[in-house]
Order: C-alpha cells, then sequence, then structure tokens
C-alpha cells in the first residue's frame, strides 16, 4: 500500500456513544490497525446549542472502554471554523463559488413553487451568475457552491458499489451561511484533507452527504479519500434500531455487564463476518479486517445473541481476571443488591471462590452479581418463592439430620461435605438430589446456584452451619 491509511471517528457530543457509532468506530479502528495505520477522532461540535462537554467526556470515555484507542489528541470541529470560512473564500475568489443574497422570504417562495409543482425543492441558482454589485443593501450573504448542473457525480464506494447522483438533484448548496459558520458538508470537508484522512469509513446514510462533499474536494481541486459507507444497525424485527432494540450508550453496556471483548466481538459481527467465526480474538479480527467484506444490508441487533456470546467470554476468563474485570465494573453496574461496592479482602477471598461456579451459570456480569448474592445475604435468609417452597417440614428435617454429619466434619471442602452428604443418602435411604435441593434452598434462599457442595465450601463451616440450623429450626 503506497500510503499509509488513515481513518477518523467524528462523532457529534450531543448525546452518549450509541451503539451505531460505537461499530462505526470499530470499523475504523480495525481497518486502521489491519493497514498499520492511524485512527483520528474529531469531536463534531460545530453545533453550539446541542454540543455539551458532559457527552463529549461520555464519548470518550465509551470508547476507551471499548477499547478503541485513537492516534493523537482529540480534534474540535468548532475551533477550525476560521479555517472553514478561509477555504469558502477560496473557493469564491476561485469561481467555484459565490455570494447568495437570496433572503429566507425568496427560499420560501422556491420551497413553496416546487412543492406545488411536485418536485422536490431545489436551489434555483438566481445568484449563480449575477454580480455583487447587484447585492441588495445591508444582507449578509451566504456562499453558495458552483454544482456542476449537468451530468452525474459517482461516489466509487468500498461497500456499495459505484453510486450514481444526477447533478441536477444536488442544487448549489451552502457551505458558509450569513452568519460566517460553516455548514456541516463544507466542515466535514476541510477537516477532513486538513487531517489527512485516506479512508472515510461511516453509515450509509451519509451516502448522499458524500455526492455533495465530493463536489467540494473536485472544486477545490483534492482527492477524495476512499469512501466506504456501511449499513445501519436495525432490530431485530427489521425495523430501525431503537431503544427497546439496544440502541442505547456505551456505558448502559457496562451497567449491564458486558465485557468489552464480548461487545466488540459482537459489533464486528454486525455486517461484517469472516467464514463461519463467531468467537474471534482482536488480534483475529485486525488479521481478518476488510471493507470489502461489510455486507450491504443492514445488520440486524438481537440481545440474545449478545449475552450468549459474552456467556462465551466469561466462561473463557480465568477467574482472577474475571474478579478483577466484575469489581472494576462494579461500580457501574445498576444494582450490585447485597454486594458491597467496595468489597473488603475477605469478601473478595469469597468471590474469587465462587467464581468458577459463578461463571458456568452467567451470561453477564449482572448475573454474576446476581448468583453472588447469598454470599452477601443477611441471616435469617429471605427465602425465594420457589425456595419456600422446597423447604417444607420434611425437607427441614433431612437438613435437621444431616447436621450431626456436618459438625463433624473437621476438614471443610466441597470433596469433604459431599462424602457426608452421599454417606446420608445411602443410609438414610434418600436419593441426592433430595438431600441437595433443601441444601441448596437454606444455604442460598433461592432454587438455582453454583453447585451445592461449591457453595458449602465457599460460605465455610461456619456460615454453611448458622444457614442449615435456622432453617432447620424453622420446623418447630
Amino acid at each position: 500500500m503506497s500510503e499509509k491509511v488513515v481513518t477518523r471517528f467524528a462523532p457529534s457530543p450531543t448525546g452518549y456513544l450509541h451503539i451505531g457509532g460505537a461499530r462505526t468506530a470499530l470499523f475504523n479502528w480495525l481497518y486502521a490497525r489491519h493497514t498499520g495505520g492511524s485512527m483520528l477522532l474529531r469531536i463534531e461540535d460545530t453545533d453550539r446549542e446541542r454540543s455539551t462537554d458532559a457527552a463529549t467526556a461520555a464519548i470518550l470515555d465509551g470508547l476507551s472502554w471499548l477499547g478503541l484507542d485513537w492516534d493523537g489528541e482529540p480534534i474540535s470541529q468548532y475551533a477550525r471554523v476560521d479555517r472553514h470560512r478561509e477555504v469558502a473564500e477560496e473557493l469564491v475568489r476561485n469561481g467555484k463559488a459565490y455570494y447568495c443574497y437570496a433572503s429566507a422570504e425568496e427560499l420560501n417562495e422556491m420551497r413553496e413553487k416546487a412543492r406545488a409543482e411536485g418536485r422536490p425543492p431545489r436551489y434555483d441558482g438566481r445568484w449563480r451568475d449575477r454580480d455583487p454589485s447587484e447585492a441588495p443593501a445591508g444582507v449578509k450573504p451566504a456562499i453558495r457552491i458552483k454544482a456542476p448542473q449537468d451530468g452525474e457525480t459517482i461516489v466509487r464506494d468500498r461497500v456499495q458499489g459505484d453510486v450514481r447522483f444526477p447533478n441536477k438533484d444536488l442544487d448549489d448548496f451552502i457551505i458558509l451561511r450569513s452568519d460566517g459558520n460553516p455548514t456541516y458538508m463544507h466542515a466535514v470537508v476541510v477537516d477532513d484533507h486538513d487531517m489527512g484522512i485516506t479512508h472515510i469509513i461511516r453509515g450509509d446514510d451519509h451516502l448522499t452527504n458524500a455526492a455533495r462533499q465530493t463536489i467540494i474536494y473536485d472544486a477545490m481541486g483534492w482527492q477524495v479519500p476512499v469512501m466506504a459507507h456501511i449499513p445501519l444497525i436495525h432490530g431485530p424485527d427489521g425495523a430501525k434500531l431503537s431503544k427497546r432494540h439496544g440502541a442505547l450508550g456505551a456505558e448502559a453496556y457496562r451497567a449491564m455487564g458486558y465485557l468489552p471483548e464480548a461487545l466488540r466481538n459482537y459489533l464486528a459481527r454486525l455486517g461484517w463476518s469472516h467464514g463461519n467465526d463467531e468467537v474471534m480474538s482482536t488480534e483475529d479480527m485486525i488479521g481478518w479486517f476488510e471493507i470489502e467484506d461489510v455486507n450491504k444490508g443492514a445488520a440486524r441487533f438481537d440481545f440474545q445473541k449478545l449475552e450468549a456470546l459474552n456467556g462465551v467470554y466469561m466462561r473463557q476468563t480465568g477467574d482472577q481476571e474475571l474478579l478483577d474485570r466484575f469489581l472494576v465494573t462494579l461500580p457501574y453496574l445498576e444494582d450490585p443488591g447485597a454486594i458491597p461496592r467496595e468489597p473488603d479482602e475477605h469478601a473478595k477471598a469469597q468471590l474469587l471462590a465462587a467464581i468458577p461456579g459463578l461463571k458456568e451459570r452467567a451470561k453477564t456480569l449482572v448475573e454474576l452479581a446476581d448468583g453472588a448474592q447469598f454470599l452477601f445475604a443477611s441471616r435469617p435468609l429471605q427465602l425465594d418463592e420457589k425456595a419456600a417452597q422446597i423447604l417444607d417440614a420434611d425437607a427441614r428435617a433431612i437438613l435437621a439430620a444431616l447436621l450431626p454429619a456436618f459438625e463433624k466434619i473437621e476438614d471443610w471442602s466441597a470433596a469433604s461435605t459431599e462424602a457426608a452428604v452421599r454417606a446420608h443418602a445411602e443410609t438414610s435411604g434418600l436419593k441426592l438430589g433430595k438431600i441437595a435441593q433443601p441444601l441448596r434452598a437454606a444455604l442460598t434462599g433461592r432454587s438455582t446456584s453454583p453447585g451445592v457442595f461449591d457453595v458449602l465450601a465457599v460460605l465455610g463451616k461456619e456460615e454453611s452451619l448458622l444457614r442449615l440450623k435456622d432453617q432447620a429450626a424453622a420446623r418447630m
């Protein structure tokens, strides 16, 4: 590759880093890493009324959490307004753009006339060839580009193929407003050129913008970057992605307990694939990613698939590493329940001991937290509905009969407690499940948990016996 690839992610700081934006950032990041290039970050904050510092911070935080690092300092589009004006004026001097003095009333008349004639509203070019000396007094002009009036503008797109736009549909659009502020269309071109962007990877809702931006590139004699317009993400029902489908911010996915590498993997598979590979390491994705492999059709977001993939990642993660990730995420979880936000060393040791059993059942860190509630529950335990049904008089009698065997155990462990239960089952003629079910309910307050012998080992002898005595005594 002759030139170094430079991609960019250019969010508007009007809200969080939503999931579609996160995937766009990921594709730019993967392609930059794949080619040994770089990804720059530009904050498109020219809309001063809607742009906020809090949104900028949320976007940077979301990218960092996802592990999508950018090269250099983030660039503010608003800070470059003088440069945008300079290029607009240069286009006027070169005869490629012109001052337009049309009033708001005139523009409205054009729109109404077009509507009455059943055609799309277009500027009619009335100031295109007029001399500025004819300008009405005291009117600040906008600057419009001189768009080609016949033929077509072709966007050569790596995903969509060649997309052709009749120039008659593009009209002489504004590049600098009458208040001296650039339009988005113009600012983007100037910024991308000045930043040395070689590849623009963004949502296909920008495809029409690409045609207009190509006109500005051509007018300035600048090389048009390689374009790749990726399909939007839809919900599982094929409708446009909404909050109920998963159109949430990156911080919401952290609060829901997803691992960033699992979310990265899932987002990469939304619209791009490598054979039948579902679980891909970041190194694999970087090695395999090619823009041409992105699908043209809209991808469908599916929470169930994301959860299943996250579960795979959790099971593949080492116990200590998963605990570390859990502790880092704990402050962000929506509701950690009885788990302290900052567990002490004893609590951390208990969690670590419980992780092997917990991660087999949990698909998210929230489910992991839910599964770990029994460790921090206060005595006497609140029983859920199913546990209360299990702990009938017969079940409590079984616990009372088992207690003496447990009290005799000196080396308390999963193996020694299992041996005691099996021996009790044999002498009492009970099936193992008939003892294990009440044990689980009494120890955790629930009907489901990690393996009951693991639960006994993690709780320790003293706490286990106290919980069992609470329930055994409740039959009196």
